[in-house]
């Protein structure tokens, strides 16, 4: 382990952060926080044809909103900066033409046109045309041309690409903290293009000068990115510079369990897979979800601690956080177990803060009511609750009479008789000098077992009445809550509907 960890984060602004993206960046932040460590956020935006207005800023209220903050990036500036690729573009050109000058790399002149044309030609042969080793000699660019004829483009300003230009035969040992040993033959491989005739670097050139020049000491990416991993080793060596770590994590797979959890996933079931909402579809912020559930179910969606826990706060997962415990399979996305642990965090607020999320969803309806008042509601409710808005939905006869009466219930639990015994309950209640949930139960009980029937012939349409519905907490808790007056008036109102 070097004597100073630094990880980075490195996003493009091309749209909104998949909770992919999240839990890279969370596994970034988990590993330097474990180690004393950096954590960096770097903004690659050398694409400018893919990038999204107010993607960077969705980025960092993204991570903000998550709770693992950066040590460095945008407006966290340090002696690395910048942290905007964009405003580092005057580095990149140098590196490029230091790989051309030792032999490294090239200039090609090909054209678009002139490489799909080379492409049908091999297609229409069975062949797939690959930029490499085979053809490059064939093709135009600085191997294939005379040094003159180089010269003459250039300085006649013909567009140009800078491409690796990859070994011929050589076996390559790659070495991943998450996958172990992996061989390839460069024989494969293509020559990628580093430096694109627009005058920016790809992502390939960019990322290891951003690496080096960062002192990055471990690179925890995606998976999607294990395949660069040999020409990454490649330019490191070209420039005799000291590799970092590479780690690649595994994907976020569908619920199904194949293929890479999307967006179209997310719309065709109905969950989130943005941290927040983004255009027309919802975040996890915006659906209710607790940014430390968020965090829990994303540490757990690849690496597990080694024991049976699943409720680990951010304090315990930095303490706990290891690569070698992080799995080479894909991890299937689970929805219901993201609801499992809101459940869980909505469980650990207070009943004061549970009527704050409460108001974010209704406001206006609650205003009449006292926070005394709300915080019982959400006492009787919690428990039965994976999100605060489902208190309202759940309870909201405890805050208007109902205006319906379940159809079917009303037809199972509503007698010939039922209207007179709820009279005489009504009668019952009008003497009653206390309304407690405790005092209630006690006279209601004794009542029915002096008149001789079911408990059931009184209970269930006496929760139709104040419910609308046979749902919900204890009757008696609810009566209580909703009062002698407003209990009464509900039940007078469904003998007159019913």
């Amino acid at each position: 382990m070097p004597d100073k960890v630094r990880v980075r984060f490195a996003p493009s602004p091309t749209g909104p952060l998949h909770i992919g993206g999240v839990r890279t960046a969370l596994y970034n932040y988990l590993f330097a926080r474990k180690h004393q460590g950096s954590f960096v956020l770097r903004i690659e935006d050398t694409d400018q044809n893919r990038f999204v207005e107010g993607a960077e800023e969705y980025i960092l209220e993204a991570l903000q909103w998550c709770g693992i903050p950066f040590d460095e990036g945008p407006g966290k500036e340090s002696g690395f900066g910048p942290y905007r690729q964009s405003e580092r573009g005057h580095l990149y050109g140098k590196y490029a033409e230091i790989l051309v000058e030792s032999g490294k790399a090239y200039y090609a002149f090909d054209t678009a046109e002139q490489l799909q044309h080379y492409r049908g030609k091999m297609e229409a042969q069975g062949h797939t045309f690959i930029y490499n080793w085979q053809n490059r000699e064939q093709l135009k660019n600085s191997l294939s041309l005379p040094e003159s004829e180089v010269s003459d483009l250039i300085n006649s300003g013909t567009p140009y690409v800078i491409r690796y230009k990859m070994p011929e035969d050589q076996k390559m040992e790659l070495s991943d903290l998450i996958r172990g040993q992996i061989e390839i033959d460069t024989k494969i491989l293509d020559d990628k293009v580093l430096f694109k005739s627009d005058g920016m670097p790809t992502y390939h050139l960019a990322n290891i000068v951003d690496d080096h020049l960062m002192e990055i000491t471990h690179v925890i990416r995606g998976e999607e990115w294990l395949p660069s991993l040999a020409l990454h080793y490649q330019l490191y060596d070209a420039f005799g510079w000291e590799k970092p770590a590479f780690a690649h994590l595994p994907l976020i797979l569908k619920p199904v369990g194949k293929g890479k959890l999307s967006k179209r996933d997310g719309e065709k079931l109905g969950f989130p897979v943005f941290p927040l909402s983004w255009e027309q579809s919802i975040g996890y912020r915006e659906a209710g979800y607790y940014p430390e559930a968020v965090v829990n179910f994303l540490a757990m969606l690849g690496w597990n601690p080694g024991d049976d826990r699943e409720i680990l706060s951010l304090d315990e997962l930095v303490e706990l956080f290891s690569l070698e415990r992080v799995h080479k399979a894909g991890a299937r996305f689970d929805p219901d177990k993201t609801k499992w642990y809101n459940h869980h965090y909505l469980q650990q607020r207070t009943d004061i803060k549970l009527v704050n999320d409460l108001k974010k969803y209704s406001e206006p309806e609650l205003s009449s009511f006292s926070d005394s008042y709300l915080e019982k509601v959400v006492g009787l409710l919690k428990e039965r609750a994976d999100f605060a808005l489902d208190i309202w939905t759940q309870g909201r006869y405890f805050f208007s009479p109902p205006e319906n009466y379940n159809e079917k219930a009303a037809k199972k639990h509503w007698k010939n008789d039922t209207a007179d015994l709820m009279m005489e309950l009504v009668g019952l209640l009008q003497k009653l000098d206390s309304f407690s949930a405790s005092e209630l139960e006690s006279h209601l009980k004794s009542w029915i077992g002096q008149k001789e029937i079911g408990f059931g012939k009184i209970m269930a349409p006496l929760r139709l009445t104040l419910v609308g519905d046979l749902k919900g907490p204890g009757v008696f808790d609810i009566m209580e809550l909703l009062g002698k007056q407003e209990s009464i008036a509900r039940i007078n109102n469904a003998v007159e509907r019913l």
